[in-house]
């Protein structure tokens, strides 16, 4: 072997080391809508060689900062409708990668005993809904939807700001009690599956259609990172799939065990993708 060929050889081996040294910093809110797509992603870049390091926060405005600043470098998110402003202050340090899932929904609910269907129709029930609709978080996009929607729809109601448990848990009380009542939800959850609930339609368009999440990154980083942007764009989990896993979890799995019961089951799928992410 030849002096050069020893030197080529020992530089494309020092780059690999260093690709493999080389640690992903993910990002992920705590949202059972989102985490499992983090988690599922996890697995997926170590079973193909990358170390990835999972970072948790609670509010998307913090997430964001993060991944613009390179405190975390990728992270799987709605941007669409949800996560549009974050997305419009970022979007220069960030670039998209790929759709991770398609589907998510959220509006205005009632249990099915109630006897309406559109969210035009609130108003003839107002006095059996106390003229208040059970809120969740302000700083939400879903909670915001409805603040337009009360003005759209001329809706003589209050919006009452909360928390997601305590939203869940009124709407839980009121359908023991077979009482009426219109809260804020969303699909995948494992709520849709145990409630007997129906969402409210939206003649007027004010809530969003449903929705992908993207993977979005540092700006950059699908160049840096060629094969872990392929690893990505491989990935995509139904998001049937996403509203099973949190129905285990709210039946007494563990995140982590609900996650391993899906690669189980999945195993063929995982296969694909590492054919699809193939360097």
């Amino acid at each position: 072997m030849s002096w050069l060929s020893g030197a080529l050889l020992a530089l494309l081996f020092g780059f690999s080391a260093h690709a493999q040294d080389k640690v992903i910093k993910m990002g992920s809110i705590t949202y059972v809508d989102t985490l499992p797509l983090a988690l599922i992603s996890k697995k997926m870049l170590e079973l193909e060689g990358h170390k990835v390091e999972l970072t948790t926060f609670s509010e998307q405005g913090i997430l964001f900062a993060a991944l613009a600043k390179g405190d975390i470098e990728i992270t799987p998110n709605y941007l669409n409708y949800v996560n549009i402003e974050n997305w419009k202050k970022y979007n220069r340090r960030l670039e998209k990668v790929s759709v991770v899932t398609h589907g998510l929904y959220q509006c205005l609910v009632v249990p099915s005993y109630v006897p309406i269907n559109s969210i035009e129709e609130l108003n003839s029930v107002k006095e059996q809904m106390g003229g208040k609709i059970i809120g969740i978080e302000t700083g939400s996009g879903l909670y915001r939807e409805t603040e337009q929607a009360v003005k759209a729809y001329g809706l003589d109601y209050q919006v009452v700001a909360g928390s997601t448990p305590t939203a869940i848990a009124e709407l839980h009380s009121a359908l023991e009690r077979k009482a009426p009542i219109v809260t804020m939800l969303w699909d995948p959850t494992w709520m849709m599956a145990k409630y007997d609930v129906k969402f409210l339609k939206d003649p007027k368009g004010i809530f969003a259609p449903p929705q992908s999440m993207h993977w979005i990154a540092n700006k950059g980083f699908s160049a840096k990172n060629p094969h872990a942007r392929e690893v990505l764009a491989s990935i995509y989990v139904p998001i049937e799939d996403v509203r099973a896993i949190n129905e285990q979890i709210n039946d007494g799995m563990s995140m982590d065990e609900a996650i391993d019961h899906w690669w189980k089951n999945n195993e063929d799928l995982v296969k694909r993708w590492q054919v699809m992410s193939s360097r």
